[in-house]
C-alpha cells in the first residue's frame, strides 16, 4: 500500500514549485488564524466559544489540512505511494474542502438569521435594534444563568447552537460520511473489479462542485438582501458593515464559481492521481491557482481580514460592574455592557438563538 520507490521524484517540476508555494501560503494563513484565536481567547475567556472563535478555528484547521495535503502530495509522488493515488489522496484532498464548505455554510446560516430577524424588527419599527444585530462583534455574548457557577469549574463551557447552525452541523457530517463512502469505493476499486476508482472520484468532485456553486449563489443573494436592509440605517457603523458583507459576498461568488468550474470541466481536483492524467505545465498551473489559491486561500484570508478586530477586554467581575441588565423571557438573564449591547430584549433573544455559543 505504501510501497516506496526511493526519492526519484517524477512529479512535474512546475507542480513541485506550485505545491510548495501553496503549502507555504496555507500554513501562513493557519498560523495567523490560530494566533488570532489565542489573542481573542485571552481577551474574553468568560464568553466561551463565540462566532469569531469558531470561524478562526475552522479557517485554521482548513488551511492546516491543505498544507498537509500539498506536502504529502510531493512526498507520495517522490516515494511512490500506491495508496495516495487512490483513497488516501482522495481523503486528503476532500477533507479540507469540506471544512471550507462548512465555514461558509455557517456564514450563510448567520446571514439567514439576520435577514429573518431584520424582517421581524421592521414590523416593530426598531431600526436601532436591527443595526446592532448586524454588527458582528455584538454577537459575542456571555450567558448568565444559575448553572454558571457550576460551569466555571470545567474547562469547557456548554455551547448554545441555533437551529440553523444545527442544520449546518448536520449537513457537514452528512457530506463527510458521503466522502468516506466514496473513499471506500475508491479503495475497493484498487482491486480487479467493475468499480473504476477514477470515475468514482470524478462523480464526488462533480457533486461537491455543484454544492459549492449553490453555496456561492446563496451567499450572493443573502448578502445583497442584507446590504439593502442596512442601507436604510444611516450610520457610519452600518456603512462599514455594508462593505464587509458586500466584500464577503463578492469574494465568495468569484472564488467558488471559479473553483467549481475548474472542478466540473477539468481533472484538477483529482491531480493526486496525476500519473494517469495529461499534464501541461503552464495550463495546469493556472488551473491549480484558480482552484486552490483563488477558490480556497483567498476567501479564507478575506474572512480573517474581516474579523481582524479584537473583542473588548473583559474582566472577572464584569457582572458586578455592569449597570445594564436585561431580563429575557426564556428565564435566562443577560448582562449587557452599555458600549456594546444596546439592542432591545426581543433582539437579544433572536441573536441568542442564532449564536453558536
Amino acid at each position: 500500500m505504501f510501497e516506496e520507490k526511493g526519492w526519484s521524484c517524477s512529479f512535474p517540476e512546475e507542480l513541485v514549485g506550485l505545491n510548495l508555494v501553496f503549502a507555504c501560503f496555507d500554513v501562513l494563513i493557519a498560523i495567523l488564524a490560530f494566533t488570532q484565536l489565542a489573542r481573542i481567547r485571552s481577551r474574553n475567556k468568560q464568553l466561551g466559544w463565540t462566532r469569531q472563535k469558531v470561524f478562526h478555528i475552522l479557517i485554521g484547521t482548513t488551511n492546516t489540512g491543505y498544507f498537509i495535503y500539498f506536502v504529502l502530495s510531493l512526498v507520495a509522488a517522490c516515494r511512490g505511494w500506491l495508496c495516495w493515488s487512490y483513497s488516501c489522496g482522495f481523503v486528503a484532498m476532500a477533507f479540507p474542502r469540506i471544512l471550507l464548505f462548512a465555514t461558509f455554510l455557517l456564514l450563510l446560516s448567520f446571514w439567514v438569521d439576520l435577514c429573518h430577524q431584520a424582517d421581524d424588527e421592521e414590523e416593530e419599527d426598531d431600526e436601532q435594534g436591527f443595526l446592532e444585530a448586524l454588527i458582528q462583534n455584538s454577537l459575542n455574548r456571555p450567558r448568565s444563568s444559575p448553572a454558571d457557577s457550576r460551569r466555571s469549574c470545567y474547562p469547557f463551557r456548554l455551547i448554545h447552537v441555533g437551529s440553523r447552525q444545527k442544520i449546518v452541523i448536520l449537513v457537514t457530517v452528512l457530506v463527510f460520511l458521503l466522502m468516506m463512502t466514496f473513499a471506500v469505493l475508491i479503495w475497493i476499486g484498487m482491486e480487479e473489479n467493475p468499480i473504476d476508482s477514477s470515475t468514482v472520484s470524478r462523480v464526488y468532485v462533480d457533486l461537491f462542485a455543484t454544492a459549492i456553486l449553490l453555496l456561492g449563489a446563496a451567499l450572493a443573494c443573502y448578502g445583497l438582501l442584507l446590504c439593502r436592509k442596512m442601507r436604510n440605517v444611516r450610520s457610519e457603523r452600518a456603512s462599514s458593515e455594508i462593505w464587509k458583507v458586500a466584500g464577503l459576498a463578492i469574494v465568495s461568488v468569484l472564488s467558488f464559481t471559479s473553483s467549481a468550474l475548474v472542478a466540473l470541466f477539468t481533472d484538477i481536483p483529482v491531480l493526486y492521481h496525476w500519473h494517469e492524467l495529461h499534464i501541461d505545465g503552464v495550463y495546469t498551473s493556472l488551473l491549480l491557482i484558480l482552484y486552490y489559491f483563488i477558490g480556497s486561500s483567498v476567501p479564507s484570508a478575506f474572512v480573517l481580514w474581516v474579523m481582524r478586530e479584537l473583542p473588548p477586554m473583559t474582566i472577572a467581575n464584569t457582572q458586578e460592574e455592569s449597570t445594564t441588565v436585561t431580563f429575557i423571557t426564556d428565564s435566562s438573564a443577560q448582562i449587557r455592557r452599555p458600549q456594546n449591547w444596546t439592542t432591545s430584549a426581543s433582539s437579544q433573544n433572536q441573536v441568542s438563538r442564532g449564536s453558536p455559543i
